[in-house]
């Protein structure tokens, strides 16, 4: 059973939150193959003990049913007995929650943030310069530099969950994954959506920009 801390009403926000942000991504093609997950902090808590729901794994992100979402602890465990499991990258969603107190955190798997990360893999990062989408991030220096962290990608996902904490860069809501895809934050499920719509944004320019030997 769901604590008391937490009550029915912050469940059922969260489900819808996440519902609305899952159709919308859906749309976008941002989940092929029942990849990607989605997560939403529920309120109360600290960085330490906290609940958050989360996307149930291998379900298809096109299709809403009754059974898409669950709830789990801050070691993302489920706070009640189903049959659901939370995606096998909850690990991961849990490692940025307590790293940075962050209120949603989305992952998309798409073209762009594969090819970005595969070119800058040897940096070790996606070098962005000047480009105006980076106000996203709430950066509003003239041509502004950014550099968006990779890590690199395991099947062992507590091994990619322990890389966490130490990667998180504070003005940067994301990691990039090699040949996998970016895991985004933000304070709440907009601010979120916000960061992951920038980032995808800049992959793409930046793999266009290489396309066209600039």
């Amino acid at each position: 059973m769901i604590p008391s801390t937490y009550s029915l009403e912050d469940v059922q926000k969260a489900f819808g939150q996440l519902r609305e942000i899952k159709s919308i991504l859906s749309a976008k093609g941002w989940f092929p193959a029942t990849s990607g997950n989605l997560s939403v902090r529920l309120s109360g808590g600290d960085r330490e003990r906290f609940a958050f729901a989360v996307t149930a794994s291998g379900k298809d992100k096109s299709v809403q049913t009754a059974e898409d979402f669950l709830v789990v602890d801050e070691r993302g465990r489920p706070l009640e007995t189903t049959a659901l499991k939370p995606s096998a990258e909850t690990l991961i969603h849990c490692e940025i929650y307590q790293a940075t107190g962050c209120g949603a955190v989305f992952h998309v798997h798409t073209v762009f943030n594969n090819l970005a990360s595969e070119l800058f893999h040897g940096r070790g990062s996606v070098p962005v310069s000047g480009v105006e989408l980076i106000k996203a991030f709430n950066i509003w220096e003239e041509e502004a530099h950014i550099e968006i962290p990779i890590l690199p990608n395991y099947a062992d996902i507590p091994r990619i969950a322990a890389m966490i904490k130490n990667s998180v860069v504070p003005e940067i809501p994301g990691i990039l994954l090699r040949k996998h895809g970016i895991y985004a934050w933000g304070k709440d499920a907009a601010e979120a959506k916000k960061h992951l719509e920038a980032f995808e944004f800049l992959f793409e320019y930046e793999v266009r920009l290489r396309q066209l030997g600039s």
